[in-house]
């Protein structure tokens, strides 16, 4: 056997077997047969996105707690992560006004859990990140996005590409914090648009904001002129 043959990477080395890969296929199906029964029954909500690691009393904690309280005396649900941080900020708002409060949450390690905000009947945990994020968009009539890391920018990204490909119709995607997002709309706006690599009208797919009554003035303007329904 000669090096290259060596350093040739072999099929049968998958560490996982034939029938453990089938059997993912009915795990999926099932979170996606839970969510969909569950979040069909709520009716219109607005997913808030953010930081779990925002300290409760923080400005921005407090923007989205008094955010989602507006939002559900406007009639709407929310939707959050189900975790800590601007999560707890928003489903803590969402009971506040009264409305439906739910939480998607994730199998992580060290996982602190749902936090005590949530809608008992509205929490459902999920093993697979796309699953989740399938209910996030699919239940949602727009988005309110906090500051926030990784996982915040791949929800507020992964929502304007649906959008600009018209795999959805388009929803309001709300940008909460302009001191924090200036750097980002910044490159995307000279950037991105002077390298040609988004559309002059892309930029026009998301606002930016420090007011959550103007936040909720975006959602709610948007729904007089649109209707309201599950996005696809």
């Amino acid at each position: 056997m000669n090096k290259e043959e060596r350093n040739r990477i072999a099929p049968e080395s998958f560490d996982q077997t034939h029938s453990e890969d089938v059997w993912s296929v009915f795990k999926i199906m099932g979170e996606f047969s839970e969510g969909y029964d569950k979040l069909f029954k709520i009716g219109p909500c607005v997913s808030i996105f953010g930081s779990s690691r925002s300290r409760p009393g923080s400005r921005y904690y407090k923007m989205a707690q008094e955010t989602a309280k507006k939002v559900t005396e406007k009639g709407f649900g929310v939707i959050t992560g189900g975790g800590p941080g601007i999560m707890e900020a928003a489903n803590k708002g969402a009971q506040q006004g009264k409305g439906k409060s739910v939480g998607l949450g994730i199998t992580l390690p060290h996982e602190q859990g749902a936090n005590s905000y949530v809608d008992e009947n509205y929490l459902i945990n999920f093993n697979y990140f796309f699953a989740r994020k399938v209910m996030f968009v699919k239940y949602a009539q727009g988005f309110i996005v906090f500051p926030g890391g990784f996982g915040t920018m791949d929800e507020f990204f992964e929502a304007l590409t649906l959008i600009q490909t018209h795999k959805i119709e388009a929803f309001p995607v709300v940008l909460v914090g302009t001191e924090y997002w200036k750097g980002l709309v910044d490159w995307i706006t000279t950037t991105m648009i002077d390298n040609g690599t988004i559309s002059d009208g892309d930029v026009d797919l998301f606002q930016l904001t420090d007011d959550p009554d103007e936040a909720v003035h975006f959602i709610c303007d948007f729904y007089q002129r649109h209707t309201l329904k599950p996005n696809f």
